[in-house]
């Protein structure tokens, strides 16, 4: 039943056939048939989840949308070093197997290789009664990229005067979700209801659903752009932490990264959230996203241009701040 969602994902390097033990994957070889052959690659590889999101898809019986979730966690973490995701590998683990449910998850890790350009190479499904309860799962993602040496982006080329550029989230992504299920329960709010203040088509539950948006396609297209100057020296994907915990991962104790925070309008779900929750305004910027899904720091002169072309990829973007002098940190203005 799955056959046909894995197989979909499969560019001319995947040698493995469905079913297989291990999958197979040619890492690159001399031929026309790509654009680019590495000189001196680096594998970059990285593994996440979904978190509590998939009580809440198991509560509505939403499942074709977690796997989605799932590749981005690990592919938009992977290209924040500059890689280029070649495939993924996932992992789910139910009470008793039911292939309906299987394949609708499934579905939605293929939908989010494709999106990301990899290939979905294997996988692995446990039935463990003693563990999960019955309808209960949960799932894990594995995700393996590639990058050339000398274009493995560190931070360690961000510098005062660059310019800090935030990309859209798509709602909550795949963080806070402990949070969002405590809201929900304590505001008894209806998960099948429309709340017109927050989207007048969709039911509470669909709006919380919202699978992650997956940022490979136009981060690779901005960086390839690019081949003799590297015109982006850092990049954060915002996850658990928020804005604070994130940005300043990849840069030098040196540095602080000042944002203005109004450059941006926070999305109606995270007002929802914080009005029906009473939830102050520091804890929701350390615990969600508050619509901003990835951080690229570019270098100033060439900060217009990046823009453009991610707004060419359909792909919203504000310029949030800069680059300073620091200890660090972030620091909102």
């Amino acid at each position: 039943m799955i056959k046909h969602q894995v197989r979909r994902t499969y560019g001319p390097r995947v040698l493995s056939s469905h079913g297989s033990f291990a999958g197979c994957f040619r890492l690159d070889f001399n031929e026309k048939l790509f654009k680019r052959n590495y000189r001196d690659p680096v594998l970059v590889s990285c593994t996440d989840g979904v978190g509590t999101k998939v009580k809440l898809a198991a509560q509505l019986k939403i499942h074709d949308t977690v796997g989605q979730d799932l590749v981005a966690m690990s592919v938009n973490d992977l290209i924040v070093q500059g890689a280029e995701p070649l495939f993924f590998l996932d992992y789910v683990a139910v009470h008793k197997l039911d292939p309906r449910v299987a394949t609708q998850i499934v579905k939605g890790v293929a939908d989010g290789c494709v999106q990301a350009d990899c290939a979905l190479l294997g996988g692995e499904t446990a039935e463990m009664p003693d563990v999960y309860r019955r309808g209960d799962f949960d799932l894990a993602g594995f995700a393996v990229g590639v990058c050339e040496l000398k274009r493995l982006i560190t931070g360690s080329r961000a510098e005062p005067g660059d310019v800090v550029l935030g990309l859209a989230s798509s709602g909550i992504h795949a963080n806070g979700f402990s949070l969002v299920r405590a809201i929900v329960k304590e505001a008894k709010l209806n998960l099948n209801q429309v709340y017109p203040k927050l989207d007048k088509n969709r039911p509470l539950g669909q709006v919380l659903m919202t699978p992650t948006r997956i940022y490979a396609r136009p981060v690779t297209a901005v960086l390839r752009r690019y081949t003799v100057k590297q015109v982006v020296t850092a990049m954060s994907h915002i996850t658990g932490g928020g804005l604070p915990g994130n940005v300043s991962r990849t840069l030098g104790s040196h540095l602080n990264v000042k944002i203005n925070r109004r450059a941006w309008e926070v999305p109606p779900v995270f007002r929802f959230l914080q009005t029906h929750g009473r939830i102050k305004d520091k804890e929701m910027m350390k615990v969600f996203n508050l619509g901003i899904g990835f951080v690229l720091v570019v270098r100033r002169h060439f900060a217009e241009s990046v823009k453009e072309q991610l707004l060419r990829h359909d792909m919203p973007c504000w310029t949030l701040g800069q680059i300073v002098r620091g200890t660090g940190r972030l620091v909102l203005v």
